[in-house]
């Protein structure tokens, strides 16, 4: 089994005339992908190589900076959206069966004024980044509710507020370093599933893994061009199992392999007093806030590897 690829071209950023017969094919391949094994390809989505790279290679900038300078901008460091900023590595610990994560991350969730930022480059490059993406979210999410028969604007009515701190929507770029040593069952980012609705994920390299529904992990390799593209917990949540929300992780480089890893992930989250409910009308999972399960999360995620 493989991860499908999906030409979006014809809903693509910059595209306004997108025919009927258009959205039905692309409303089918999606459902199958997000039904069967919950991730895709996304080719010709309107967001070009070019816009990725600028936000790695500014990215990469700060990471390989000496840690002194990269702690004035620590997550947690930002009352107004405790998510945004720098972590470090193995603070997080997503898999609590293993040790802390051999990865670290700029999380971009917040573009209040009092947030600091490391330039007004920076700056500049994430927010045009992550609007960019909250744009494909938004008609990917349209996409979706149509191939379950909703209302097209029922997902992204409780998208409202991306962009503001009454929504956990994150842009996160991810580094990981040349692994030299590594504790026993330590990965680069251990297995887990995503909180919110959808992800959307931008790879330099290869390395991710995605568990198929018979348990077997399969590469979800770096496709030039395309973005990939899952369900979050919350999304399955809200469709009653329809869509799946599945485990993944990012294995170690082979042994003696110094390489890098960087990768972009746009979490994209309902707001925060969005009340999300089956959407069947079952009351298969219990109604609650995506502000709240959120937080949950988080709380488990840092509590682990504190532990």
């Amino acid at each position: 089994m493989s991860i499908p690829v999906v030409d979006f071209r014809s809903y693509s950023l910059g595209e306004k005339d997108v025919r009927a017969d258009q959205l039905q094919e692309l409303s089918g391949e999606l459902k199958q992908a997000f039904t069967e094994i919950g991730f895709v390809f996304l080719q010709n989505s309107g967001i070009t190589p070019e816009e990725v790279n600028k936000v790695m290679e500014i990215d990469k900038k700060f990471f390989l900076q000496p840690e002194g300078l990269k702690h004035p901008f620590s997550r947690q460091s930002f009352p107004k959206s405790p998510n945004h900023g720098w972590v470090s590595l193995e603070t997080e610990k997503l898999n609590p069966k293993r040790p802390g994560d051999l990865k670290e991350s700029f999380n971009t969730s917040s573009f209040h004024p009092d947030i600091k930022w490391p330039s007004a480059d920076f700056l500049e490059i994430h927010r045009s980044f992550f609007q960019r993406c909250k744009e494909l979210s938004l008609r990917v999410l349209r996409v979706m509710a149509l191939s379950l028969g909703l209302d097209p604007d029922v997902f992204i009515r409780a998208h409202a507020l991306i962009g503001t701190d009454e929504n956990k929507t994150t842009l996160r770029s991810l580094y990981y370093p040349p692994v030299k040593t590594a504790k026993e069952n330590q990965l680069r980012c251990g297995e887990h599933s995503d909180y919110g609705s959808i992800t959307l994920v931008f790879q330099g390299s290869d390395g991710l893994q995605v568990c198929a529904r018979s348990g077997e992990f399969i590469a979800a390799p770096a496709v030039s061009g395309a973005v990939l593209v899952n369900i979050a917990d919350l999304m399955q949540r809200w469709t009653a199992d329809r869509f799946i929300s599945v485990c993944h992780r990012v294995l170690l480089p082979p042994e003696g392999d110094s390489c890098t890893r960087q990768s972009l992930a746009f979490f994209v989250h309902p707001d925060d007093e969005a009340l999300i409910s089956c959407c069947d009308g079952s009351s298969k999972y219990p109604p609650i806030t995506a502000g709240d399960y959120v937080t949950q999360r988080f709380n488990e995620t840092y509590e682990q590897a504190e532990g």
